[in-house]
């Protein structure tokens, strides 16, 4: 509590000590802001309007910033409908005028605590179910994803190449960069060679490096990306856009593990693991000509299909949860959900650009947001409209539907029953349901009631 008038300090702490409150009270802002950069877990901030050395409505918007899980209630004798909406519009969780009744402050002081208990329980629960489905930076429950965890562990320690294919947006650098930080090279350098966006001409020298003079405006040497990579690892990223010459020099590279920098007499020797990745369906390619089939065998020693996000829409709650809270640390924002008909055009999109058009959206919804709540009006114009075309998982002959439909909503509120420790009030509060609906649909698919 920070008040400057003893006799409310005392008839306070009186008050809400009969209560079973714990108050630590003082008199300005200055000793606010020593509480509040303390260690101790607030639930409550009682705070005067009014202070001696600043104006209580900049303490707030300071405290805001520090502690958004913390329920402010603002203290004043000069009490007006203005300074009141002021105040609410600022963040504070309510708003008493001097002189108080005793039994309004102990209702509005209840309610503020179980608030800032309930945030806080639900920022762990998010966090344990973040990680939860999380390996290194890449997040999913999915089974498919699974397998690509395994993957990973399963091929991490060893020295044989790896491609790795999917479609844009999958995560195939993540998946790179995580084979890379669970290898034995994880001390050396992970280097990211995207041949897309280096002209063929300027890709052989990037890669290889170049002796001075080895051509006309070569005054100085220059060590290639090969030679930077020696000692850990090295990601071909859109692997099948490398020119024919290139491709040619890249195989010796992989069979004799050396290299001949531009205008070099002599060959270097390189140890360092190969990675490439892929949107292309590269298999076609070689049968038409436009890759090396000899590269390619050299390439697909192991290999991993990333699933397209339309295949696990289960993630897609885990994954947009995940980037809310990354763009709200990144944008000092604090929004807190999404409009349950964001969620439902969320679920219904087809997602062309996999997780990273997903993060784009979840950005833009964090940035534009005006309060704590991401609405249908912050999504782009081909999720606003309504018209985006349904995501459609890759099906195989005989699909029962309605059984895909039961899994899937089965799954749906598995997690939220989980992330919310068996209540059903509050499951029902994170699908958007009515209670009693939650109930009957908990009944029909026989989800288990119990917390994970």
């Amino acid at each position: 509590m920070i008040d400057d008038e003893p006799v409310v300090v005392d008839v306070l702490r009186t008050v809400l000590g009969a209560q079973g409150y714990e108050v630590t009270a003082g008199a300005d802002a200055a000793a606010c802001r020593r509480l509040i950069d303390s260690d101790v877990a607030w639930d409550l901030l009682l705070l005067d309007v009014m202070l001696p050395d600043a104006d209580g409505m900049q303490v707030l918007e300071w405290v805001r910033e520090a502690r958004p899980e913390l329920a402010v209630v603002m203290i004043t004798a000069y009490g007006t409908i203005a300074s009141a909406v002021t105040a609410m519009k600022a963040g504070a969780f309510h708003y008493v005028a001097k002189p108080f009744k005793n039994e309004e402050v102990r209702l509005i002081v209840a309610h503020a605590v179980q608030t800032t208990r309930l945030r806080r329980e639900n920022q762990s629960l998010r966090q344990a179910l973040d990680d939860q489905h999380k390996f290194e930076r890449i997040v999913g429950k999915a089974r498919s994803m699974q397998e690509v965890y395994r993957f990973i562990e399963q091929v991490a320690p060893s020295r044989s190449t790896v491609l790795i294919q999917g479609e844009s947006g999958t995560g195939k650098e993540l998946v790179a960069h995580a084979i890379h930080r669970r290898s034995p090279r994880a001390e050396g350098p992970l280097i990211v060679v995207n041949s897309n966006s280096i002209p063929a001409d300027l890709l052989e020298d990037n890669l290889f490096g170049h002796m001075r003079g080895a051509f006309t405006g070569a005054n100085a040497a220059k060590v290639g990306l090969l030679e930077t990579a020696d000692g850990g690892t090295i990601l071909f990223d859109e692997i099948t856009t490398v020119a024919p010459a290139v491709q040619a020099k890249l195989l010796r590279v992989m069979q004799e593990k050396e290299f001949r920098p531009l205008g070099a007499v002599d060959s270097r020797k390189v140890d360092v693991r190969i990675l490439a990745a892929t949107n292309e369906d590269i298999r076609r390619l070689v049968d038409e000509g436009a890759f090396r089939e000899d590269l390619y065998y050299r390439l697909n020693v192991l290999n991993i299909t990333l699933p397209p996000l339309r295949e696990r829409i289960e993630d897609l709650p885990l994954l947009a949860e995940h980037f809310l809270r990354q763009y709200n640390t990144e944008n000092d924002k604090h929004v807190e959900r999404m409009a349950p008909e964001v969620i439902e055009r969320l679920l219904a999109y087809s997602w062309p650009g996999n997780v990273r058009e997903l993060e784009n959206v979840i950005e833009r919804g964090v940035v534009l947001a005006r309060g704590a709540e991401i609405t249908p009006d912050l999504l782009p114009p081909e999720l606003r409209s309504g018209t985006a075309p349904p995501a459609t998982p890759g099906l195989r002959e005989g699909v029962d539907l309605a059984r895909a439909v039961s899994d899937f909503e089965r799954e749906l509120i598995d997690a939220a029953m989980k992330q919310a420790g068996g209540v059903q009030k509050k499951a029902a509060r994170l699908l958007g349901l009515k209670p009693t609906t939650l109930n009957e649909k908990i009944k029909r698919l026989k989800v288990r009631a119990e917390p994970g």
